[in-house]
């Protein structure tokens, strides 16, 4: 066993990035193995309940995009962070060192590839980004979402394993709940943005249930998440044509909200898409549009050929387009079981343990049969 040494998991930035970390943390500790998180000062907000018995803050930056000044400053937070880690890699001596992308994760992974400390990138996206395809070249192995991974070489193909994305407790709670069925008739609609919210959906999911005929209307139900400058033009709006909804800029509770849909209109990341197969609910899809890997439309593509999700261009997303998709809804439950089942087919919901199991192979930790 590993005696009082951790694995040390890096993420930040985003809840995207720390949930499949808080998955394989969960995971960890079933196997009595401890875990201790870096991060950076903006997942803190996610961070506070972390499993992790430490919580270490490393300075990091995203060199991307503005000026030259604010990159060269990026750059230079990134080499600040890196020393940081190194300095703290030495006193706690990790067994392994577990990266899930982003810049944050950069500093505590390439200390470890510098001091000879076993490390693994997690990759959520059918691409890999940019932070990652950085270190790939660095690290013992590489774990991906998706069974294919674009953007990358096939010597760092060579070091992959597809294990998939670590979903929440929360998400696998989701996963036991039927599918709902239509005694009442009723279509129940989830619409998320992500952990940001998404301004689009906003602007285009309530003129398109007002595009609906009164009958079908009364029938709507609708759990909407909007950004707070957004929430009280989108509640007014479902108020003035009679749609019943609930809107919010945060539900904790995402996932149960998930399994009570009977369809889901998202934004594309990684963890909403291996949530939405996990939970086996069938989906509209909005890939971003301006990512420069594009990602979310290669994320999209994956769930696509099972049938479990339509996809749209941002850019071909009208509240016209929409209506005509909802009216299909009401009028063809059976479709949208099917396309439920199909989204359960593609779910990996013992994701975390497969992450796990390959921490404990490169780390070297004696399984307890062991």
């Amino acid at each position: 066993m590993s005696g009082s040494r951790a694995v040390l998991l890096a993420a930040g930035g985003t809840g995207g990035h720390l949930f499949p970390a808080e998955s394989l943390a969960v995971a960890l500790a079933r196997r009595n193995i401890p875990v201790e998180l870096a991060t950076d000062d903006r997942a803190l907000k996610y961070g506070a309940s972390f499993p992790a018995r430490a919580i270490h803050t490393i300075p990091a930056a995203t060199p991307t995009g503005g000026s030259l000044l604010a990159k060269g400053r990026a750059l230079l937070t990134l080499l600040r962070g890196t020393a940081t880690a190194r300095q703290l890699l030495r006193r706690i001596e990790p067994l392994c060192v577990v990266g899930f992308g982003g810049y944050p994760t950069v500093p505590p992974v390439l200390a470890a590839t510098h001091l000879g400390i076993p490390s693994i990138l997690h990759e959520q996206n059918a691409v890999m980004g940019r932070a990652n395809r950085f270190m790939a070249g660095r690290v013992d192995r590489i774990a991906t979402g998706f069974a294919q991974i674009g953007g990358v070489s096939d010597a760092i193909r060579q070091k992959a394993e597809h294990t998939g994305n670590p979903v929440r407790p929360a998400v696998l709670d989701a996963a036991r709940l039927p599918y709902p069925g239509f005694d009442d008739r009723k279509l129940r609609l989830l619409v998320t943005g992500g952990s940001q919210g998404a301004r689009v959906m906003s602007d285009i999911v309530p003129p398109a249930a007002e595009l609906l005929p009164p009958e079908l209307r009364s029938r709507l139900v609708i759990v909407q998440q909007a950004r707070g400058e957004d929430e009280e033009r989108v509640a007014a709006a479902y108020r003035r044509s009679g749609v019943s909804a609930e809107v919010a800029p945060f539900f904790p509770d995402l996932p149960a909200r998930m399994a009570q849909a009977h369809l889901v209109i998202a934004r594309a990341g990684a963890s909403t898409v291996s949530e939405l197969a996990v939970v086996g609910r069938p989906s509209i899809l909005v890939p971003f549009p301006f990512a420069l890997d594009q990602d979310q439309a290669a994320n999209a593509a994956h769930l696509a050929e099972t049938g479990a999700a339509q996809v749209i261009r941002q850019a071909e997303f009208t509240p016209q387009w929409l209506a005509a998709r909802l009216t299909e809804a009401f009028s063809n439950p059976q479709g949208l079981t099917q396309r439920a089942e199909a989204a359960k087919s593609a779910g990996i919901p013992d994701a975390a343990e497969r992450l796990a199991d390959l921490v404990g192979r490169v780390a070297k930790i004696a399984s307890p049969s062991e």
